[in-house]
Parts: C-alpha cells; structure tokens; sequence
C-alpha cells in the first residue's frame, strides 16, 4: 500500500484503549515501536505492569483497529518493563527490590492477609518477580498461608537470611525465625527493629513488587514503614461493614499524612452465594468500599466475595490464585492486580542516584 505510513498506524490507534490505563496506547506511550515491512505491519507494545492475561485482548483490539482500516496483514509484539517509582523522600531504598506496595486494615479480621497473599500471587502469575513480607510480627500469618510453614530461612557467610520459597515467590516473616505456638511478647521498638532487620537483612534478588502484610491498626509498624521503608504505594483492605470502614478510613489517612500513595482500596467478603442453592446475601452490607474509595478520591480496585474455599485454600497453604487459577475469585485477584500495578505506573519514576564524577 502506497499510503502505509507510521502516522497512519499511530493515527488509528489512538482509537484503541489500554483497559489499565484508561488511556490510548499512543497517549500512554506504550507503543514502543512502529514497522511496515512491505505490506506488513509490526506493532511493538511495551508495557509498563505485569499482564499476561490482558496480552491476548491488546493484540486482537490493535489487530482489529488496523483490520477495520483495511490493513489485514499485521503483527504485535507485547513485552513488559518494570521500572522503580517513587518514595519518600530520604528514605534508602532496598538492593534488588524495585517497589514496596503495603498491604493494610484499620483492623482485623478482614481479610488482610488472605488478601496480601493472593495479591502477590497474582502479580506474579501476570509475570512478576514478587516478594512478600510478612510485617505482621505478632500474628505472622503468611508462612503457613504459603504452607512453608516448617522451613527455616538459611543464613550466608555475610549473615544474610535467605528469603523462603512458597509457590515460587520469596518471602520471610518472623514466624519462620521462631516456634508457630510462641507469643511474640515485645515492646514496639523491638518489632520495629524486628521489621527493619528482616527488611534489610534478606538477600532478595530481582524483585519487581514487594507485597508488606501490615498488621492492623495504625501503630508502631505503621510508622516506622512510613519514615524508614521506601513505599510507593498502599492498599487498605476493608469490609462493607460500617465498622470496619470506620477503622478504614483511619488507615488512608495514616497514608496521606505521611505522604505514602494510596494505590486503592479492597473490599473484601462483598458477598456470600450460597454454596448448596446459590443464593446471594450481602451479610457485611453493600457498597461500603466503593463508597469510601469515592469520598477519598481513591481507586475503588475491586469486591471479592465471602466464600469458603478461599479461606480453606490458605489454611492449606494453596492460596487461590495458585489452587483454583481459573476461578472466578481467581479471577478478581488478578484484575486488582492489574489495577494496582497499571495505576503504579502513573507515579514519577524513582531517580537514579548520580554517578560519581572523577576529574582527571
């Protein structure tokens, strides 16, 4: 075609959406490159999130944008980049981690951890290199939700912990460090030196997201990952119930005074379905999350439901997301995972350090 031009391409598709970004893909800057080779089109798209389910999606909607322009004979490549966004200011960042998200509840029983763990799972079935980090130093949860429970972390020759493996992702908590059944019985600067010292003494390696399970409330932990930890992003988890977003709100504006994004908020155990009749019941309520996402000008991420097989799932040490990867909840976990980290990307970039200067 004589008229097979890089600006005709770039001029359709502005008319197709990156879903995550809310945005088109020429606005969004995703398209990395361009080529016509003869009557063929090669689209690049290089993506800034992890999402290996939306691939298929992106492809057929650039495909169809150049198809319905009479341009049949085309190709698109989907790649992904994750770059380092931004934190507080004058906080070290940590080697080999690229970005901490935080996963909180203004109080407990909500669901959190189940959450955090799914969530993380999730970013790395969309084709992350995840961690989780178990802050929850005197309820730590995750190492028998990722059913490694009875492992202990190896040590190097410089004193480093090596982080645990559950399902392929690393991870360290207190609760591989001590006896499951043992009470954590320590004033709060212990477990801030706690939580540092597990920070900053694991030898991660090549992690894109770090998922932080906070415990609930607005305490000790909370303060020391706002002036310690480098955070560029939180996510609180609530249930529709009027208590519980009470406690919620508490926590997204524990954030917001400490100047730590909030990346959106969960609504967790939205509904039950009946598993002998399926009958739906809203036993918490309805709506609470999404409201409260409203008056907060926050991204409302999504609803899961209050359903037995995800909490059988993590008492097994099979989250979801790894157990059941094609189910509805599943499903949901990934979504918000999408969510969360395309909504990452609209931050500013971390800024490398600069590099020494030497005058010869």
């Amino acid at each position: 075609m004589a008229d097979l031009t890089v600006d005709r391409i770039e001029k359709i598709l502005t008319n197709v959406e990156d879903i995550y970004l809310e945005q088109d893909i020429i606005s969004s800057k995703i398209v990395d490159n361009i080529s016509i080779n003869n009557d063929c089109v090669e689209v690049n798209i290089l993506l800034g999130y992890p999402a290996q389910s939306y691939h298929s999606k992106l492809e057929s909607d650039i495909k169809n944008a150049l198809n319905s322009d009479g341009i049949s004979n085309s190709k698109v490549n989907i790649d992904t980049k994750i770059s380092s966004y931004s934190t507080q200011k004058g906080v070290d960042t940590i080697p080999e981690v690229k970005n901490i998200i935080a996963i909180a509840s203004g109080k407990g029983g909500v669901g959190k951890s189940t959450t955090a763990v799914n969530l993380a799972l999730a970013l790395q079935a969309e084709g992350a290199k995840v961690a989780l980090l178990d802050a929850d130093i005197y309820g730590p949860s995750q190492p028998r939700m990722l059913g490694v429970s009875k492992l202990k972390p190896e040590t190097t020759g410089e004193g480093k912990l090596l982080p645990i493996l559950g399902h392929g992702m690393q991870s360290m908590s207190i609760g591989f460090l001590v006896d499951e059944s043992s009470p954590m019985i320590w004033r709060g600067p212990m477990v801030t030196q706690a939580l540092e010292q597990m920070l900053r003494d694991t030898l991660w390696r090549g992690i894109d997201y770090m998922i932080i399970d906070l415990p609930p409330g607005t305490g000790d932990t909370q303060l020391t990952l706002s002036q310690k930890i480098p955070v560029s992003g939180s996510i609180i988890v609530t249930t529709p119930q009027d208590i519980a977003l009470i406690d919620a709100k508490k926590g997204l504006k524990m954030f917001e005074k400490v100047n730590i994004p909030i990346l959106g908020i969960i609504e967790n155990m939205s509904i039950h379905i009946c598993s002998k009749c399926q009958h739906e019941e809203e036993i918490f309520g309805s709506g609470g999350g999404e409201s409260m996402a409203k008056d907060a000008n926050a991204n409302f991420l999504g609803a899961l439901p209050l359903e037995m097989d995800i909490r059988n799932d993590v008492d097994e040490g099979t989250p979801t997301v790894v157990k059941s990867p094609e189910s509805r909840a599943a499903e949901i976990y990934k979504e918000i995972a999408r969510k969360v980290s395309a909504k990452l990307t609209q931050q500013d970039k971390a800024i490398s350090a600069f590099p020494s200067i030497t005058i010869e």
